[in-house]
């Protein structure tokens, strides 16, 4: 079980991660955008990491509909909306809880999933966040069929994600501003993707760290 200081903690070495990513994420974005993704996301985890550290209740959902609200209402363009949704939708499935298990994890994050493709149309194959997300929902969904323990399901997701968004590269946008510049999307990763890798690793790294310290 993942409980409330663990999402609270994770939250934060996120913030740390995506920071930490800045500038690879700007150089991505410029090989098929504006070259402001990794900015973006900086201004929006550090409204997160403001967030969570001010945060003093005991319940994962809220903290994850918080965290994505800051997202939402700091970040422009589209990917504010995309990752506000992500984990606005991913805390609707925790609403309540000071404990989640896989089984919450594969339903939260397919809530996120079904949201954003909502929203945004993207399917796999359309070169966006969603190929990276979309397996590792299915590896989660598949880990709590499974019933294997919380460790093996979030490397099991990690995997899953690190393959979609790394499948971007063979990938011709279909979405955004990226879709108007065609075949020279080719060869590059779609930094969305990248940045929902970055969340799989980032937990399933920090569940490595609680087990040990643990």
């Amino acid at each position: 079980m993942l409980d409330y200081e663990f999402t609270r903690s994770f939250l934060l070495d996120l913030a740390v991660v995506v920071m930490d990513h800045v500038d690879s994420l700007n150089r991505m974005d410029a090989e098929c955008g504006d070259g402001d993704f990794g900015v973006g996301m900086q201004v929006g985890f550090t409204s997160v990491q403001r967030a969570v550290l001010e945060s003093k209740n005991n319940d994962i959902g809220s903290l994850l509909k918080t965290a994505g609200q800051q997202i939402l209402s700091s970040v422009g363009g589209a990917s504010g909306p995309l990752f506000g949704t992500f984990f606005i939708e991913a805390g609707k499935g925790a609403t309540g809880k000071s404990e989640i298990d896989v089984a919450d994890l594969a339903g939260m994050f397919r809530n996120s999933l079904e949201r954003i493709r909502q929203r945004g149309g993207a399917e796999v194959g359309d070169k966006t966040l969603v190929d990276a997300l979309e397996p590792a929902v299915r590896a989660l969904r598949r880990a709590a069929d499974s019933r294997v323990d919380l460790l093996q399901a979030l490397e099991m997701a990690a995997e899953a994600a690190k393959t979609g968004a790394g499948s971007t590269k063979n990938l011709i946008a279909a979405h955004g501003k990226a879709r108007y510049l065609g075949e020279q999307t080719l060869g590059h990763e779609d930094p969305g993707a990248r940045v929902v890798r970055l969340i799989f690793e980032t937990l399933l790294n920090h569940c490595k760290t609680h087990n040990a310290l643990g």
